[in-house]
């Protein structure tokens, strides 16, 4: 059987374009590269001019500042390394510059509208066109790869509302999220907010707002912070577990309750069973919440919520530990938290320079008196003895 010529050139354009149908799709599915945080990546939070903070703070990794020095740390329980206008926080400053313009560089996806709230979202690149905020809740979704990367682009500011929550779903990650601001950010009252925020002018954090991630603010830029948790961890590609704990109260005069806060997470890529959490000096350890999709088991991306209360009347540091299993092997994470406890003035009576203590009566005086004459009298009876 022969075959035209045209017959042949036209199965070999139909092969071409079923080649081409095949490869269009895997290209357009090819995974987003994350983006390189360079120096900053030990850093929870890095700013420009100044950091200044009100209220008992948390802050797990690195606090860098440059050019500014007023680094505002009271309340501040720093786990990490302060870098105040030195080299390492200069060069911090460069690498961020460095991943903004890759960050906002990327080929976005037009959302439809800047807020996010209510929204399910796979991996990409996304861009409000304006403003993004976050009302309600944002579920980012990795669909079983913790290596997916999420990437939201305003251009203008980044709003999240009070009580509002990004959750990390099918082994979503916080170290793979990123934002860019070329302006300001501001995260509401008791948010829970994850990911690397890239901003230019600046962040504030309000009132018991929670990040994990990063706060990173470029050059002229300041971040303000209000009673917060900042956790920064190495995002690792291994089994791993991580703690916070924090203390409703870090100061008491004379005995008091104290509730610590114990926040469990996994940033590794596993998932972690039997998870247990203790303290060497509180008991028991209670869980709360956090267990999304209530399968018992602690996804990457899910933050696990205990607590314990107790009564304290010295000044106390104690351990919390997290513990977790997989494929036989345990992984642990610990974290502290210390209670000051001020008595204050000295004990009623104490003799201090050798005086005796005057009361606040007049019979004080009478008896100051007496004193006095029974020691003249005895002086004076010695004498008259001697001359007879």
């Amino acid at each position: 059987m022969r075959v035209s010529t045209r017959t042949a050139r036209f199965a070999l354009l139909l092969g071409l374009v079923a080649t081409l149908v095949i490869a269009i799709p895997a290209v357009a599915m090819a995974a987003e590269p994350t983006v390189n945080l360079g120096t900053t990546a030990p850093f929870a939070v890095l700013a420009g001019d100044t950091i200044t903070n009100t209220g008992p703070t948390t802050i797990t990794g690195d606090v860098g500042l440059f050019p500014g020095s007023a680094f505002v740390d009271t309340g501040v329980t720093l786990n990490g390394a302060r870098h105040i206008t030195d080299a390492v926080a200069d060069q911090a400053q460069t690498d961020l510059t460095a991943a903004y313009n890759d960050a906002a560089g990327r080929d976005p996806v037009l959302l439809g509208g800047v807020e996010l709230g209510g929204r399910t979202l796979t991996p990409g690149v996304y861009s409000s066109g304006g403003v993004l905020e976050i009302t309600g809740t944002l579920t980012l979704d990795a669909q079983g790869d913790p290596e997916a990367v999420f990437i939201f682009q305003s251009t203008a500011t980044l709003i999240t509302a009070s009580s509002s929550r990004v959750v990390l779903t099918n082994g979503a990650r916080f170290c793979r999220v990123f934002w860019v601001v070329p302006t300001a950010a501001t995260l509401g009252t008791n948010s829970t907010f994850v990911g690397h925020i890239f901003a230019r002018s600046g962040i504030q954090a309000y009132q018991g707002a929670t990040i994990e991630g990063q706060l990173l603010v470029q050059r002229d830029g300041a971040v303000t912070l209000i009673n917060n948790v900042i956790t920064n961890i190495p995002c690792a590609s291994v089994r791993a577990i991580h703690v916070t704990k924090t203390a409703s109260r870090t100061t008491l005069t004379g005995s008091g309750s104290v509730t610590y806060t114990y926040r469990v997470t996994n940033p590794g890529t596993y998932v972690l069973d039997a998870i247990t959490v203790t303290d060497d000096k509180v008991s028991p350890v209670v869980y709360q919440s956090g267990d999304t999709n209530g399968d018992n088991r602690l996804q990457p991306g899910e933050i696990w919520i205990y607590t314990a209360t107790t009564n304290i009347d010295v000044t106390t540091t104690n351990t919390g530990t997290a513990s977790g299993t997989q494929g036989g092997v345990t992984v642990t994470g610990t974290a502290t938290a210390r209670v000051v406890v001020r008595t204050g003035g000295s004990s009623s009576g104490t003799v201090t320079g050798g005086k005796i203590p005057k009361t606040s009566t007049p019979l004080y005086d009478v008896l100051l008196l007496g004193v006095v004459l029974i020691l003249v009298g005895a002086v004076g009876l010695g004498i008259t003895r001697r001359r007879a």
